[in-house]
């Protein structure tokens, strides 16, 4: 297995097919390849059977994966990271792989990351899109310790606002099962979309701390990046991938993925 972006969530990816006698080499911050090594990586893509890319659209809009490479991943497995951020704002109401991709944000980077997710599909991949991602040293959890005046644990007064999240380990379990199933776009999210209060709120609970104050998103002091994940609202259906890819997530909630983590 080739991984470019051996971040995160590829780096988990990584240390659970080790055990089952994958041979994995990468890019990224943790990889031992550099991605512009063109003659390196060149060769180790000749030597695997399986392509797996975590790196998002470059500030152009292109996939520097598929611009560089492209040319390098005929007749191997290949699997994408994408977003559900390819489906923009919903309403609420849910979604699933059928659903046209592909609105802008006021950037344009939306539209980038519905390109790339296209491109990859075209090429036959397996594209994993993925809500939240929370897991180990990445979820409400570690927002809430930061204490009150923590300028990442919200909670924000829009009371139809929702989201889908997913845990990390889920991921993992997805990208796996997808080894063997036909190419086509997955959903990975978890069984409960939710407001993100909730999740803050739980968080609290189990580490017996106080709830951060109920603010309007103005109050919040909220980033662009993190505005704008406050404008999106739906819910993201995962029906596809227990079907097809027979899996279902372990943390079905984000009331079970955060006991675990804790």
């Amino acid at each position: 297995m080739f991984i470019f972006g051996l971040g995160y969530t590829a780096s988990r990816i990584a240390d659970a097919l080790r055990p089952r006698g994958w041979e994995v080499i990468a890019t990224g911050r943790d990889g031992a390849l550099s991605f512009g090594d063109t003659g390196n990586v060149r060769l180790a893509l000749a030597d695997s059977s399986h392509v797996l890319s975590s790196v998002p659209p470059g500030g152009e809009g292109l996939d520097p994966v598929l611009e560089m490479y492209g040319d390098s991943l005929s007749g191997k497995w290949l699997g994408y990271l994408s977003s559900t951020g390819v489906y923009g704002d919903c309403g609420g109401a849910w979604v699933d792989e059928s659903a046209p991709i592909g609105a802008l944000d006021g950037k344009g980077r939306r539209m980038a990351r519905a390109e790339a997710d296209a491109e990859w599909l075209a090429l036959g991949a397996r594209v994993f899109r993925l809500p939240g991602i929370y897991g180990p040293g990445s979820s409400a959890l570690d927002r809430v310790r930061e204490g009150p005046n923590s300028t990442r644990a919200h909670r924000i007064d829009l009371p139809e606002q929702v989201f889908s999240r997913v845990h990390v380990d889920d991921i993992v379990s997805g990208v796996i099962a997808g080894l063997k199933a036909p190419s086509g776009a997955y959903n990975l999210a978890d069984d409960l979309p939710c407001h993100q209060n909730l999740v803050i709120e739980e968080a609290c609970r189990l580490l017996g701390l106080p709830q951060p104050p109920l603010l309007t998103l103005d109050e919040a002091g909220l980033s662009p990046m993190a505005r704008g994940f406050y404008a999106e609202n739906r819910r993201v259906a995962n029906g596809k991938a227990k079907r097809v890819l027979g899996w279902a997530p372990r943390y079905r909630t984000y009331r079970e993925g955060l006991q675990g983590l804790v």
